[in-house]
């Protein structure tokens, strides 16, 4: 029986193995199946912590190295996911400059009315009663595709400009993706806090938001490999304000 100890830098790892020697009593051998059993989970516990944080580091790199840029094509509509700091202003600004023909302001708390958001953005009332439609109904990542969804096939649309924040936009465009079509997405990042080179690991909060957000990027791809996971087909409700 060979006793192997393998340090790493999170906790010592201790491996049990048995010769297999023929003549041992079946008691023995039976251990022997139970520790490689034992050693087997180990390994793969200890190979699923290196490839998490791993992936987690590189995510957290590509995300750092988003920018917000300095030309944009411009898209039949604009669609900007609620919950981010500047997020609806950048949307508001790039349907004033004329990027897109109309902007869904998604996942809108309900007692916010559109005259709040005017006012919020410093928008043209005028801009805003023609162009800007307001969803209720979502009230996460996935309820945004969804709602986004309906908004552009009744509109017919085939490009949109995405606009959330930087650390947001590997998720929805993996929803948005599942959903839209054909339709082509370009990214809009809205960069609140520099991450790039590196300097997301000196920020305790960044590090947080891009911990909680790759966890989800990682839930949101698992759940596209289960079925039922298609689009929801049901009217867009875009309710008028008072």
């Amino acid at each position: 029986m060979i006793w192997i100890l393998f340090e790493s830098s999170w906790t010592p790892y201790i491996f049990v193995v048995m010769t297999g020697d023929p003549n041992l009593p079946c008691g023995v051998c039976a251990q022997n199946s139970h520790w490689r059993v034992a050693r087997c989970v180990a390994a793969g516990l200890a190979l699923g912590v290196v490839a998490f944080g791993v992936g987690f580091v590189g995510f957290s790199t590509y995300v750092g190295a988003l920018s917000t840029p300095e030309q944009v094509e411009p898209a039949d509509g604009i669609i900007v996911l609620t919950g981010g700091q500047a997020r609806v202003d950048t949307a508001v600004d790039l349907l004033k400059s004329g990027k897109g023909k109309r902007l869904l302001i998604s996942g809108v708390n309900r007692t916010a009315r559109l005259e709040d958001l005017r006012v919020a953005t410093n928008g043209d009332r005028g801009m805003f009663n023609c162009c800007v439609d307001v969803d209720y109904e979502a009230l996460d990542t996935i309820g945004n595709a969804a709602e986004s969804a309906k908004w552009v096939r009744e509109h017919g649309y085939d490009s949109v400009i995405l606009v959330t924040n930087n650390y947001h936009i590997p998720r929805t465009l993996l929803e948005m993706h599942r959903l839209l079509g054909d339709a082509r997405l370009q990214a809009y990042p809205v960069v609140n806090s520099r991450l790039d080179g590196g300097t997301w690991m000196t920020k305790p909060q960044a590090i947080r938001v891009l911990f909680t957000e790759y966890t989800k990027y990682l839930a949101a791809m698992a759940r596209g490999v289960l079925p039922g996971s298609g689009d929801d087909s049901g009217p867009l409700v875009v309710k008028a304000s008072p």
